[in-house]
């Protein structure tokens, strides 16, 4: 047994912060790793990530849960669990812990209570009675999200040759199953989200137990579904698997052949629908032609003459009458009458009109109009305005109304 403590080992002066640098650099080899046990003491943080202490028989790790990924880990007290994550050493804290990036149950009953634990909040944000959206018939690209195993995929690209060969089927090969497989899928299904083009996404994945397709259960992938603007079809695992993204999903098909045969239109089906649809066309275009033959050889060739030429001669007149209405003589005429109109109303107005029933103007030396009696006196010189003619006249005596009144 080799000695803690050799006898001539060279001795290296550290300081702290050198010494947890070198404790960090030899975690880094260790990489990636995936871990079971079981969850104790699980506690949630001030800035919302949950720390617990993973352990088994005589042997535990403290794990931490970034706020981030806490809803990829399941810390149930007392529920086994494997945990995907990195070794950190927190020198500030002097302890080594698993940062975890995702925290799933291990076992057949703690699987079936985490998905339980899903299905009722989605119920709770509404995703599981949202309105669905139906499949286009004829999408002008299917994506399929499966596994990298070929059996799927051929399953698929099988029915495709089947209902339509050469259809638009792009497939996107990621991991179904195990640690990061549910990052994997949401990246997938967005990326095909993301292409106005695709108009269908499928998500496809053979048979398994419970925790192989647990990553179809997880409440992000679920969200993603919801979330998506293109149709999606679930079609994961056989007839009696039921993971959660089933009861998100636009559609359910109990395996990829079957969700291969919903999303790729069958061609055969498509060109006798074209040609029935062109038999109808072609069949109503004949009818319509018929009938108007029909009503043609029903026409009384020379009564319809007859009924146009006197459309045609009532239009002319009622053309003639209008040009009447704005022939230049015409016009003429009628400015002819508004002007003699005018005229006669100017003469009626005229003060020679006045002056011609009786009435005279009285004007004094300057050529004022004499108004009132106040403006002249006795032995002024007047000119008279008679309706013909003047007088020169000399006043001789000045008087007011109210003696011409009196009778003088």
């Amino acid at each position: 047994m080799a000695q803690l403590f050799p006898p001539d080992a060279a001795v290296r002066r550290l300081s702290l912060v050198r010494l947890s640098t070198e404790i960090a650099k030899a975690l880094a080899p260790v990489g990636r790793i995936a871990v079971e046990g079981e969850v104790h003491r699980p506690t949630r943080g001030a800035t919302g990530g949950v720390w617990f202490t993973l352990r088994d028989r005589t042997v535990q790790v403290g794990v931490r849960c970034p706020a981030s990924r806490v809803r990829r880990c399941r810390t149930v007290a007392g529920e086994r669990v494997c945990v995907t994550g990195q070794l950190e050493y927190m020198g500030n804290q002097g302890r080594l812990v698993l940062v975890a990036q995702e925290v799933v149950p291990v076992g057949d009953g703690a699987v079936a209570a985490a998905i339980e634990d899903t299905r009722r909040r989605l119920a709770a944000a509404g995703l599981l009675q949202r309105p669905r959206r139906p499949l286009p018939r004829l999408p002008e690209v299917i994506g399929v999200v499966c596994g990298t195993d070929a059996a799927v995929r051929a399953d698929i690209e099988s029915v495709v040759a089947v209902r339509y060969p050469g259809y638009p089927v792009e497939f996107a090969e990621v991991t179904v199953s195990g640690p990061g497989a549910a990052d994997a899928i949401v990246r997938a299904l967005v990326a095909f989200d993301a292409r106005p083009e695709v108009e269908v996404v499928v998500l496809a994945r053979g048979g398994g137990d419970a925790p192989q397709l647990l990553p179809f259960s997880d409440e992000d992938l679920c969200r993603a579904v919801a979330a998506s603007t293109t149709a999606v079809v679930s079609a994961i695992g056989h007839e009696g698997d039921r993971p959660l993204c089933d009861e998100v999903a636009d559609v359910r098909c109990g395996t990829p052949s079957l969700a291969a045969a919903a999303v790729v239109p069958d061609r055969a089906e498509l060109e006798a629908e074209l040609a029935r649809l062109l038999g109808a066309a072609e069949g109503a275009l004949h009818a319509l032609v018929a009938s108007a033959g029909q009503r043609l050889a029903a026409v009384d060739r020379r009564s319809a003459l007859v009924a146009g030429l006197g459309v045609a001669r009532h239009r002319l007149d009622r053309a003639g009458d209008q040009l009447e209405l704005l022939h230049p003589r015409r016009r003429v005429a009628e400015a002819a009458d508004r002007l003699e109109s005018r005229r006669l109303q100017l003469e009626a107005l005229s003060p020679l009109r006045v002056l011609e029933r009786g009435y005279a103007v009285v004007r004094d030396a300057s050529g004022a109009v004499v108004r009132d009696v106040a403006g002249v006196a006795a032995g002024d010189r007047v000119d008279v305005q008679l309706a013909r003619g003047r007088l020169g006249a000399r006043v001789e005596d000045v008087g007011s109304d109210d003696a011409a009144g009196g009778g003088r």
